[in-house]
């Protein structure tokens, strides 16, 4: 660490843990508290938020073009989400509602399978890629495959989450070997993986950006991450796009109503069944959100 304890430092928070703060800057690594004005004022410092410091204190954290609650973090260019073919296997619902929390939030989803060598994922790469999703596979016995997904990484800010036991620590170490995340076999009694992420920590890749480890989707409510307004919702479904300015109604819900345009492409197959379903499904919860919840 330089002399010139005293100087303004920029850097990327890349550790909260216990109130003490991982920062890495130009100059190195430091580890810093935050001021007590932070707290007083109700403002959070996320891991991914970039902070200037001095004298092992954290005195202002820098405008976040977006930031996810639970887990905090901010910044995110990337959120890719680890789906394996079986064991446990894909829950559309799920997967659908974290999706349209990184439309909502304005960051790229991601989809990487997983135990492609143990069943199909053809269905997974047509719902997915068909509304215009980057799939990829995570073929272990292909090179090609993790370097494919290592390109993609590289230099963002990314963000590795899904179901516990898909594999997400076991993909990061095939990405980057340095990384050493520790990974836990699928608990045979539970029917899913034992947790092994305990915190969300941002690793420096090998080839430029950074990655953070999150815990399972089981282990959260996806209204963790944000909460997203009925009104809103129908615009977290890229591929409604096309039909919501051709509903009968202005106020369509998208859900059941005679004219509507999404319900009608639902039908006819130009918009996915399930995804459609798992947008009624997101709805209907929306529509039972109180309006104390989302200040």
């Amino acid at each position: 660490m330089s002399k010139d304890n005293n100087l303004t430092r920029t850097g990327i928070i890349t550790k909260c843990l216990g109130g003490l703060y991982t920062l890495e800057s130009p100059d190195g690594v430091f580890e810093c508290r935050a001021r007590g004005v932070f707290r007083s004022k109700g403002e959070f410092l996320y891991t991914g938020d970039y902070a200037e410091f001095s004298d092992g204190v954290i005195t202002k954290i820098l405008p976040r073009k977006n930031c996810i609650i639970r887990p905090p973090l901010a910044n995110l260019d990337l959120l890719v989400f680890v789906v394996s073919t079986c064991e446990p296997a894909p829950n559309y619902l799920i997967l659908d509602k974290f999706i349209a929390i990184a439309e909502y939030k304005r960051i790229t989803p991601v989809i990487v399978i997983t135990k492609v060598d143990l069943a199909d994922s053809r269905e997974i790469e047509r719902i997915y890629g068909g509304i215009g999703i980057t799939v990829l596979r995570a073929d272990y016995s292909s090179p090609d495959s993790a370097s494919e997904i290592r390109k993609l990484l590289s230099g963002k800010i990314s963000a590795f989450t899904g179901n516990s036991g898909a594999g997400k620590s076991t993909l990061l170490n095939a990405v980057d070997p340095t990384l050493n995340i520790p990974t836990a076999e699928i608990s045979k009694k539970l029917g899913r993986g034992r947790h092994t992420t305990r915190h969300a920590e941002l690793y420096r890749l090998a080839e430029g950006g950074y990655i953070a480890d999150t815990p399972g989707f089981s282990t959260f409510e996806t209204n963790k991450y944000d909460i997203i307004r009925k009104e809103e919702l129908a615009g977290c479904f890229r591929e409604f796009a096309d039909y919501t300015d051709k509903c009968r109604f202005k106020d369509c819900s998208h859900t059941c109503e005679k004219g509507c345009a999404v319900v009608e492409a639902a039908e006819n197959g130009e918009v996915c069944k399930s995804r459609h379903e798992s947008y009624c499904s997101m709805y209907s919860e929306a529509r039972q959100i109180k309006e104390w919840e989302l200040k």
